[in-house]
Order: C-alpha cells, then structure tokens, then sequence
C-alpha cells in the first residue's frame, strides 16, 4: 500500500483551486485529473477518510493487506480496451495490470459448477456445452447484450452535452438504450428462454450490481456482462496503485490530495450557485467549480440545504439505494513454496432463482446465503508474495438488509455492543464454514478473519445505508433525467457512479462525463479511444 495526499491537519490551505472535488474515490481522481491534464487546473480534492481512493484503498493487518472494493477489472488486458486506455490517459502509463486466469468466473448453483472463460465465442461454446438444446437461446442472448451496448455511449453522452443541446437531441440520444434498459433482466431473459438453470447462470454476476434479475435493469446487466465477456485484470500491486498513480497527473499542475478532510456543506451565494466548501471545522475553500464525489444521496441530502434541487429529490425517493453486504476478510497462512490459490472468483448460489433466494434470506436470516462472492486477491496480484510471503488472502461478500443492522447505527465503530459482536460473530462462523465447504484447502490453516458490516462500509465511505454501487440500477434509475453529471445547482457537479453507472469503471467515465460536461468538450474520445 503506497500513501497518497497530506493530512489535512498540516493543509495550510493558502492555495487557491479552480476546483474542489469532494471525495476521493475513483470519480473523484478521474475529473480531477482530466481537469488538470486537459485544462491545466488547479484542482483540490478533499477525502473524509485517512486514506484516499474510496472503494479502490486497501487496509493492512499484521502481515496483511485487502482490496476492500476491486475485486476484477474488465476491459484491461488489451493495450487498446477502451478501460485500460483511460487508466492509462490518467495515470500516464503508471499503472500496470496482471490478467486474470482464462476462466476468470466460475458459478456454482446448488453444488453444479459452470466456468466463464474469457472471450466471447469461447463464452458461447462453454454456455452450449452445458445446455446442449439451448443454443438458439445463447446465441440470441449474446446478440441482445451487443444490442443494448450500441445505444450505451449515446446515453451516457447525452449527460455531458449542453442543456439546450439535451433538451433537443436527447430523447434521440437516449432511447436506443432505453428500449432494454427500462425493462428488468427477468424480463429480457425470460424472453430468450424458459429454463429456470441457464437464466440462474446468465445472471450469475448479479453481485457485481448489486440488484437480483427481477429487480434489476437489463441495461446494466448488459453493460457488466460487455464489460468482462473478454476476461479481466487486477492492478499489480493492488487497488491502491489506482490512487497512487493519478495522484501525480493531479499534482504535476499544482492539484492537492488532502485526506482526514471532512467537508460538512457547500457554499451558495446569493444567487444559490456553488462557490465552495465548508469543513467540519468550519474552515472554508472557495473555487469557480464544485465536484462532489460522495453520491447524490449524500450530495442533495447531506451537503446542500433540503430546499434546493426539489426535483433531484423527488428522483431520490423513486430509487432506492443499492446493496449493502457482509465481506469476511481471511488471511491464510501458507508453506514456503506452496502455490497459491487459483485466481477465478467463485459465485456461490443455493438455487437458480436469485430473487427467490434473496427474498427467503432477507425474510429470515438463519436460510441460506442467496450469493457467495469468493475472491483470491493475493492470487491475482503477483507482488504479493513479495511482500507477504506465505501469505494468501479471501474475500467472501455476501449481500444483507440494511435494516438488520439499523438498530446499531448510532452506536461507534468497535464500539457497538456486545449484542451487535455476537451478530457479526454468527455471521463470520457461518461465512467461514461455507468457506472452508467451497475452498476444502483453507481448513485448519486460517490466521486471521475479520467481518465488516453495511455500519463498516457507512462508517468509511460514508454511505447513508453502507451502499456499495450508489443508487440502485433499476429500470427507473436509467430513465431519470434528474440524476446525473449536471445538477439544478449552476456550479456544482457530480462525478463517479452516480454521474454514469456503478462500479470501478463505471466510476472513471462518470468522472469522463462530469469532466466534459464542465469544459463544453467531449473528452470521451481523448480518454477511451486509442490513439
């Protein structure tokens, strides 16, 4: 783990920014640095946190290291995918990638496994293969994902333009899109086939958006399984090389990283345009151009006084917050010259009906899991046993209520009771015997495990009910017009997932968007295309 930025404890914040940005999850570093490349500002970003990245940070235990949020990307592995393209444009060439195996994803469905290899006609064989008389049904899946990933870069698009523009091109612009993203999965598989099995295992990356098939849009369901389809990579060195090597595209023109730095609102004069922050100190910064990378939840409900923007919060109580999860962090101890874990991710499903197993869990938590997410990042990134030798390290994520945990939220990070320790307890011994269920060579041999609730993620991220993908991919949140780079507030930007999709790179091009949205210019070319 490389640190980025200065405390703000030692800021003596004489500077004066053409931005301010707030947060410093990849949304955050990604407009900062756009802004700074392509017209040389001095931006400020401000992380709440000690550490900056957001969900792209690590955290260390005696002999330890986790990824706390990137588990694989997709898109990388080839010098001209339009991902690895602009981690390069940001990061100048800085950060490097270990590819994942080819079969990068296995789903296990009640004991039966299907692996996902890399590429997309090696995907096709592998699908047929299993389901022999489903062809036609494959073929025609794969074509509706294409389908709906012509109309993506229009949509996301129709965001950074100027408003009049968008009043006039955009229902042109978005409705290519729109025809199968304002329909859920269920609904578009349940078009394509009848067999309970293959839908459970189409849909089986349903964690990576956090919204089971008949709850979730099929137009991000479309957009994750573009992203992966030719396989994935993990950065060498770990997730907190992302921040580490932005950071210097941000600074090289006079930016700054400050962490420990919380800010408590925005500013607005007269006239309610934004000009600035305000710290919990009450300190205060002033710059022509205000960024926010802590959500729109956060953003409209925490950070600008409940009058303003009436319509974005009318749009915020249509969608509702994405998922909130468990993640057991394991560290295992290995012999000298023991080979490590393999590095495909395991997703664990009692059954093929994803809604019902997540209606059953959430009605009563003694049933079982209704998705396991096993990673092996220590497998994915060969550094590690460089600097953890015989070391390895598992994640396993599950997806909880927010509400089970409420009765706690008041309470202090390790400091909740002893009630909500022997919760967590229950949870980490169960999540430990599925472990050992599913990865037999983890018997006897763990180290150290540790849990961390939807109160951890709200504690860190400061997300108002431990969300990790923002606001929740339904059909209505693709159809909103009230969410995105540009707000009601003249001077005020969002940036990250909410200004775009969820996840990592979905992150980055909100960052894209709210970039070329505050310079007037498409950036997207300059960033994701090869030159």
């Amino acid at each position: 783990m490389r640190e980025v930025g200065e405390s703000y404890r030692s800021y003596s914040g004489g500077d004066r920014f053409d931005a301010i940005v707030v947060g410093s999850g990849i949304g955050g570093l990604s407009v900062a640095a756009l802004l700074a490349k392509h017209a040389d500002w001095k931006v400020l970003v401000l992380e709440r946190h000690t550490v900056a990245g957001g969900f792209t940070h690590v955290f260390r235990r005696p002999g330890y290291e986790w990824d706390v949020g990137v588990h694989y990307i997709g898109r990388v592995g080839s010098p001209e995918g339009d991902v690895r393209v602009a981690f390069d444009h940001l990061t100048e060439g800085r950060l490097r990638w270990n590819p994942m195996p080819e079969v990068y994803d296995r789903v296990k469905i009640d004991g039966r496994s299907y692996a996902f290899p890399a590429g997309k006609e090696r995907f096709r064989e592998a699908m047929k293969g299993y389901f022999p008389s489903e062809s036609a049904a494959i073929d025609k899946y794969l074509t509706t994902i294409q389908a709906a990933m012509r109309g993506r870069d229009h949509y996301l698009a129709e965001q950074a333009i100027p408003p009049a523009a968008a009043l006039v091109a955009g229902p042109a612009m978005r409705a290519r899109f729109l025809r199968y993203a304002n329909r859920t999965t269920a609904d578009v598989i349940g078009s394509l086939t009848q067999n309970r099995e293959l839908a459970g295992v189409l849909t089986g990356q349903w964690g990576n958006y956090g919204l089971p098939p008949g709850r979730s849009s099929f137009g991000i369901h479309a957009i994750i399984v573009d992203h992966y389809l030719e396989g994935a990579g993990f950065p060498i060195g770990g997730a907190s090389e992302i921040a580490f090597t932005i950071a210097p595209t941000i600074e090289s023109r006079g930016g700054k990283i400050v962490v420990s730095a919380e800010v408590s609102g925005i500013l607005l004069d007269a006239a309610g345009h934004a000009i600035g922050v305000r710290m919990a100190d009450g300190r205060e910064f002033h710059s022509k151009i205000v960024i926010s990378d802590a959500g729109a939840r956060n953003t409209f409900g925490r950070l600008l006084p409940a009058s303003v923007a009436p319509e974005a919060h009318e749009a915020l109580a249509r969608i509702p917050p994405s998922m909130s999860h468990l993640c057991l962090y394991v560290g295992i101890r290995r012999e000298p010259g023991e080979p490590e874990f393999p590095g495909a991710n395991l997703w664990v499903f009692p059954g093929p009906d994803h809604d019902a197993n997540v209606a059953r869990f959430n009605a009563d938590p003694e049933q079982p899991f209704p998705l396991q997410f096993i990673s092996f990042p220590s497998a994915k990134d060969p550094t590690f046993e460089q600097r953890y030798p015989g070391r390895s390290t598992i994640e396993i994520v599950v997806p909880v209520p927010y509400d089970w945990f409420a009765r706690w939220s008041d309470t202090r990070w390790k400091r909740r009771g002893p009630e909500y320790d022997a919760f967590k307890a229950k949870f980490s011994e169960r999540l430990l015997r599925e472990l050992e269920l599913h990865v037999p060579g983890v018997k006897g041999r763990v180290e150290r495990s540790e849990l961390s609730t939807p109160l951890t993620t709200a504690h860190f991220a400061n997300q108002p009910t431990g969300e990790v993908y923002g606001l929740s991919p339904t059909p209505e949140r693709f159809e909103s017009r009230a969410i995105g780079a540009r707000t009601p507030v003249k001077n005020l930007f969002l940036t990250g997932q909410d200004a775009c999709v969820l996840g990592v790179s979905g992150a980055l091009f909100g960052g894209v968007i709210a970039a070329s949205a505050i310079l007037g210019r498409n950036l997207m070319s300059a960033v994701a295309k090869p030159s």
